[in-house]
């Protein structure tokens, strides 16, 4: 297996406990306040808010994805080097936000028990990516 392989795996496995995380410690009672926070000051609706079953569902499509693309991933096909840099930047900031997140809050806020791993898998892809195009 090529080390393109192991890091689309490893980041998969990363983001698929990183979403059980999130659920299990109501990331969403966390989040939907601060974004509705952001929404009402700014002129478009953004951020979104979620309510769980639909967050949690998409979430869990996603990790299937990432899954169901491992083949592609360890044959090292060119088109999911150029996906996994996207889904790279993505996790990293996502588990930059998490652990940010914690130090200005000054507690552990939902999901940044996994960020370290999110954040770690996501630089691996990174750099595999990197190299294999």
């Amino acid at each position: 297996m090529t080390s393109f392989g192991a890091a689309w795996i490893a980041m998969s496995m990363a983001f698929g406990l990183h979403v059980i995380d999130e659920a299990a410690t109501h990331f969403l009672d966390w989040y939907n306040p601060i974004a509705s926070r952001i929404r009402a000051r700014l002129p478009i609706p953004f951020p979104p808010t979620f309510s769980f079953w639909p967050w949690f569902l998409g979430l869990l499509a996603v990790t299937a994805i990432l899954f169901a693309l491992i083949p592609l991933a360890i044959s090292q096909d060119r088109t999911i080097a150029w996906i996994a840099i996207a889904v790279g930047v993505i996790n990293v900031g996502n588990g930059l936000l998490h652990i940010v997140a914690s130090m200005r809050y000054g507690r552990r806020v939902p999901g940044v028990i996994s960020a370290p791993l999110l954040l770690a898998c996501a630089a691996w892809l990174l750099v595999a990516a990197a190299r294999a195009i």
